[in-house]
């Protein structure tokens, strides 16, 4: 795979850079996996049971909540899939390397911060 030379102050991940931001991406799956185990676990008791039927906005905000930590999970399982394939750490439209440090905080990030900002920019 023959990588387009171009001069960012950090284009190249090291392998410990990789095994620190797979953990990262492991904790996360994990993290919303748990979390949607929780949102859509059974309710434990009548009590709790009728308080959820009277709070329709709680209700919402756990869709919500459920719907977001669906999003940010799909976002993890596509980074590791990338890391697997070789394609990780490459913008998905410029195809230029996403910056370490904006992976560092974003560490499934598909796209480079220009090409992340054109996106919302469009929406």
């Amino acid at each position: 795979m023959n990588r387009p030379t171009v001069d960012h102050p950090t284009t190249h991940l090291s392998p410990e850079d990789l095994a620190a931001l797979r953990e990262n991406l492991h904790e996360q799956r994990l993290f919303r996996r748990e979390q949607l185990l929780h949102l859509a676990g059974p309710v434990t008791s009548r009590a709790e049971h009728r308080l959820r039927e009277r709070a329709a906005a709680q209700t919402e905000v756990q869709v919500q909540l459920a719907a977001s930590a669906r999003m940010v999970l799909a976002d993890v399982e596509a980074a590791l899939e990338r890391m697997d394939d070789g394609s990780y750490g490459t913008c998905e439209l410029c195809r230029r390397p996403v910056e370490r440090a904006r992976l560092t905080v974003v560490p499934q990030a598909r796209y480079c911060a220009r090409c992340q900002q054109v996106k919302e920019t469009v929406r």
